[in-house]
Order: structure tokens, then C-alpha cells, then sequence
């Protein structure tokens, strides 16, 4: 059985995976879109969205330990 502590940080993975699980899916649109403005912006936004997976992940560990 998985404690309830154990339980929550499953569900917190799982709703942070399935949130950039569906934002990586529109990602290309999100880029094309921007990229009618600026690519530099395109390219930008990649990057962060990138960065963000694994600092909300590296943050999430922080504070756990």
C-alpha cells in the first residue's frame, strides 16, 4: 500500500507531467504562433519551456529533502 504522503507526491508527478504533457503537444503551434512576431521569441519560449520541466521538478526535490 502506498502511504498517503507517497500517494500525493504520485498525484502531484502525475498532474505536473500530464499539465507540460499537453502544453509540449500544442507546442508547436504555441511556437508557430509566436514566431509570426519574433523567432527569437519562438526560440525563447522553447528554451523556458524546457527549463521549466525540470525546475518545477528540481524544486519539487528541494523542498521534499
Amino acid at each position: 500500500m502506498m502511504s498517503p504522503e507517497n500517494k500525493s507526491a504520485a498525484i502531484a508527478a502525475l498532474s505536473i507531467m500530464l499539465l507540460f504533457g499537453v502544453t509540449a503537444y500544442y507546442l508547436p503551434t504555441i511556437m508557430l504562433a509566436i514566431g509570426h512576431f519574433s523567432p527569437i521569441l519562438a526560440g525563447i519560449f522553447a528554451v523556458l519551456f524546457v527549463a521549466a520541466f525540470f525546475l518545477v521538478f528540481w524544486l519539487r526535490g528541494r523542498n521534499r529533502g
